[in-house]
This record gives structure tokens, sequence and C-alpha cells, in this order.
């Protein structure tokens, strides 16, 4: 089971299978690199990693867990450490946020940018109307410090809307992703969804000189699907797929679609090299 240990002693778990180009995945709040099981096929063509931030899947955490710097800096540590270039990089959810913070320190080793289902910035306010209201995020974290294993299982429901999956697709889910996972600790998962109330990486946006591919559920109630027209404005290079009746992980209820969506794009950037 492969490891990095970083400069504060953390231990920080990946998979990779398959060779060629990179395609590095970054999972979204108390998830894990589980979550992209549905996309390995795409290690018939591609270097396929997966990484467990610090304090969530099988990656151990500081005291003090978890920063945007942090989740940087261990990024930066596996590109380092496997030597990657001309890769591409996937983020869903926090993980877009993840990325777009890296991107200044992961720059010359990056072909090409996937956000799903991604945001610049978590709450509403300062100009900014496609997030979602602070209070609610306060709600979340209140919903966590009373029930904590309710809250989570609320949450992950709600990245669905209703029809959107068949029995056999939450069976499938729930066989190959739900069970054998593990949630963060209770107090890991609160300082990260602190920081995701105020990190605003905006900013970034207009230095992000790459082309950059933004994949978002249309039904997507946890990070409306305007943050990603949002950023498809401000980012010089970006497409945009919008996926009707979908929610905000299309990747678990689409995984066909999803996929063939990152080939075609993948396609684009590497051509026949």
């Amino acid at each position: 089971m492969p490891f990095l240990e970083s400069s504060d002693k953390v231990m920080i778990h990946y998979e990779e299978s398959g060779g060629g180009h990179p395609l590095v995945f970054v999972h979204g709040w108390a998830m894990s690199g589980r979550v992209w099981r549905f996309q390995k096929e795409l290690a018939d063509m591609y270097r396929f990693i997966t990484v467990d931030l610090r304090g969530h899947g099988k990656s151990s955490a500081a005291q003090g867990c978890c920063s945007l710097a942090e989740f940087s800096a261990d990024l930066s540590l596996l590109f380092d450490t496997l030597g990657l270039a001309r890769a591409t990089i996937v983020g869903w959810s926090m993980g877009a946020e993840v990325v777009l913070a890296s991107f200044p320190a992961l720059r010359k080793r990056l072909a090409a940018i996937v956000l799903v289902g991604g945001t610049p910035r978590f709450s509403k306010g300062d100009g900014y109307p496609h997030g979602l209201p602070v209070e609610e995020t306060r709600g979340l974290a209140l919903r966590l410090r009373r029930n904590y294993q309710k809250a989570m299982g609320e949450f992950f429901r709600r990245m669905f809307v209703e029809g959107e999956l068949s029995r056999e697709q939450e069976n499938r889910i729930a066989r190959e992703i739900v069970m054998g996972g593990r949630l963060p600790a209770p107090e890991t998962a609160q300082m990260a969804l602190a920081f995701l109330a105020e990190a605003d990486l905006r900013a970034v946006l207009p230095t992000v000189d790459l082309p950059l591919l933004l994949i978002h559920g249309a039904a997507d109630s946890i990070c409306p699907a305007g943050a990603s027209r949002f950023m498809a404005e401000r980012l010089p290079q970006a497409q945009l797929a919008v996926l009707d009746g979908v929610g905000h992980a299309p990747f678990l209820s689409r995984p066909a679609q999803f996929n063939e969506v990152i080939r075609n794009f993948l396609r684009d950037v590497y051509g026949t090299d």
C-alpha cells in the first residue's frame, strides 16, 4: 500500500495503475480517493492516480488538520515524489478548490485541468451569488456536532437528485464506494468545512493558462452550476459541460458519460503522443 511522508510526518495514501500520461484525481470534502473507482477504466490509456488528502481515507492527519495550504503542499509532494509531468489533474468539489490553490506550484508539471462540481468560493457574498448561504454551512457544522454519522449520510444523499440513481446504481455505489470506505475524524471534517466557508479562489482563475474542462451537474444543489458558468467566463481556455438531470457527483451517477467526456477532452489535450 503506497504512502508518502510529508515534512510534518503525515502519511499520504495514494494508488496508481496503468501507464501513459498521468491523470491525478482529487476527491471532495469528507470523501477519499475511493470515490473514483468507476473511473479506473481510464487506466487503459493513462497513468491513473488517486490520492487521499490528509485526514481523509487512509491518510493520517497532523494536529490541527486541515488547511488549504496543507492539502496543496501534499499534492506538490505527490507530484515531486512520483516525478509527474504533463499531467492532467481532476478536482471534484473541495478538490476543485485544492487544485486551483495548487496551480501556481504545479503549473510546470501540468498539461490540463478538469474541475467537477467545482466553485472558486463555496459561500455567497462579496459580489458572488453562485455559492451557498453562509447560514447553510453553519447549519451543516451544527448537525455534524449533534450527530456526525447522520449528518454525513444526509450530505451524501443530497449529492443526488430524485430519480438520478436506479436501485442497481445505489447498490453498486454502496458496494464499491461506501462499504470499505471510512469517514474522516469529526474534527477533520469540521476544520475542512471551516476553510471551505472562507476560501475564495476567484483571483486565481485568470492566471490558469492551460486547457481546462468544467463538468457540472445541472441539478447540483451543493455547488450550483452557476459556479462553473462563472468560472468558464474567467478561465482563458475553459470548456464547459453541463449534464442535465445530474447532481453533485456525475462520475458516480453517470460514469460512462462522465468518462467519455474526459476521454474526448484528453484526446484534444494529448493528441496522439
